[in-house]
């Protein structure tokens, strides 16, 4: 019998068994309490007992401390170590908590200036590369990050995700993975990757069939070199990426054609004749050096940068990299739109915008679009967690190296994706209604005011007091 909670039999045994369950309980409150308070008594006396008499050096009570200087995460990568002597590889991003969006509120003014009616339509339309012969034109300022096929997720969820970005008129992308066929036939507009692998230059019919180019040199959460062990990248993912039989792949500091710094321009004068008009964009970890960055793109003449914020995760990276590389988001963004304030290039923000509060915020204070991963990979399972839970993440459904992911329902995947996104648009439109701006053009960061001082010093926006 297939267990899930459409089927009728398994709700019946799940509902008997609490029912069964019910009846113990109140069985033993009634005729064994006595016989519990003592039993349970006896073992509190003990716990107690030995907690504040064991030497500190025996006692488990050393743990609570540990954890309080340690954290649980700590105690539990630092296992995951001690088993192999290995890199680990921590999937979607640092638990670390950074200066982000919520010390900044809308301010929207209620008596000089009236909000728009619910009827009024909101133009939330976006042109990425509007100097490039082809440029790109979405229906949302919300785009679905690049995830790579095989090097993270599984055909099945790369399928899906395909699906709602054509539903909602927005991107999808391959990301460092091997290019997958059925996912750029399944997809409206997409973003095809420049990326650091062997298999990164892409081929001329590849590139052919994108709406944009993405150069990555680094993400929110990862840059430079790793190695992925050839156990994880077999199947159709080693045959589209064209690796040997038990060959690991290395990804390179550059994507293919850039050994040194003197080959970027080269580089660049080749990619844009094989880009046929289409925009070319620059995939970029924020960090302290970020106008340096963007000065160099700028004379390459990208027309957009892809800007991660250390808030930004990835499939599997270590620690390390994800915990105590990069910038945050908000200062990235504020520092980037600074500097491009005055060229013709689009700034796109990803890292750690989960809502769309955070989405309309980073739009106001200047980016043109968000690139959102964590949120419809979340939402690629949302209906389906009964396939994976409790002994393991809903994630697993997705990723190309896990047994289960044939179990993802392609068309729910693809409809809860679309429901996710639809209804963060219609938020943000009726934040824009409530501001009275009727099209993204219209909204700056005067329609916001900090809490604090030290987001008014970073931002540049007033204060509150």
């Amino acid at each position: 019998m297939q267990i899930t909670l459409n089927n009728p039999e398994w709700l019946l045994i799940v509902i008997l068994s609490l029912a069964l369950l019910l009846l113990i309980f109140l069985f033993a409150i009634l005729f064994l309490k006595p016989i519990m308070r003592i039993v349970i008594g006896k073992i509190i006396d003990i716990a107690v007992k030995r907690l504040l008499s064991d030497k500190y050096t025996q006692n488990i009570s050393e743990l609570w401390s540990s954890i309080h200087r340690f954290s649980v995460l700590n105690l539990i990568e630092t296992g995951l170590r001690a088993e192999n002597g290995k890199i680990i590889a921590r999937p979607l991003g640092s638990p670390k908590r950074y200066l982000g969006f919520d010390n900044l509120m809308f301010s929207p003014r209620l008596m000089t200036k009236l909000s728009l009616p619910e009827s009024t339509k909101v133009d939330m339309q976006v042109t990425i590369g509007p100097n490039a012969a082809k440029p790109l034109t979405l229906g949302i300022p919300l785009m679905i990050a690049s995830m790579a096929y095989g090097l993270a997720l599984s055909e099945e969820a790369k399928r899906a995700l395909a699906r709602a970005a054509k539903t909602l008129q927005t991107t999808t992308g391959s990301g460092e993975g091997p290019f997958l066929p059925e996912e750029r036939a399944e997809a409206g507009k997409y973003v095809l990757q420049i990326c650091r692998w062997q298999w990164g230059a892409r081929t001329d019919q590849q590139i052919s069939l994108a709406d944009m180019l993405e150069v990555q040199m680094g993400q929110g959460a990862d840059m430079g070199s790793a190695r992925v062990e050839a156990a994880e990248l077999q199947g159709r993912a080693q045959v589209l990426a064209g690796l040997a039989p038990g060959q690991s792949p290395v990804s390179y500091p550059a994507p293919p054609g850039v050994q040194t710094l003197e080959d970027w321009p080269a580089f660049m004068a080749n990619l844009r004749q094989r880009a046929n008009g289409i925009p070319i964009a620059l995939k970029l970890m924020a960090t302290g050096h970020l106008e340096e960055d963007l000065a160099a793109a700028v004379d390459l003449g990208f027309d957009a940068i892809i800007l991660d914020g250390a808030q930004g995760g990835s499939h599997a990276v270590t620690p390390m990299k994800e915990d105590d590389f990069g910038i945050p988001s908000l200062n990235a963004l504020v520092r980037a739109e600074r500097y491009l304030k005055n060229s013709q290039m689009n700034l796109i923000v990803a890292g750690g915008y989960f809502t769309p509060g955070q989405c309309l915020k980073a739009l106001a204070l200047g980016a043109d679009a968000v690139y959102l991963g964590t949120v419809p990979l979340f939402a690629l399972a949302h209906s389906q967690i009964d396939k994976a839970i409790p002994w393991e993440p809903p994630t697993t459904l997705l990723y190309y190296d896990s047994p289960t992911k044939t179990q993802l329902n392609i068309a729910q995947a693809t409809t809860n994706v679309v429901n996710t996104l639809q209804a963060m648009v219609l938020e943000m439109e009726e934040g824009m209604r409530g501001l009275g701006k009727a099209s993204l053009a219209e909204l700056n960061s005067d329609d916001l005011v900090a809490l604090d001082a030290l987001t008014a010093e970073i931002t540049g926006v007033k204060r509150v007091y």
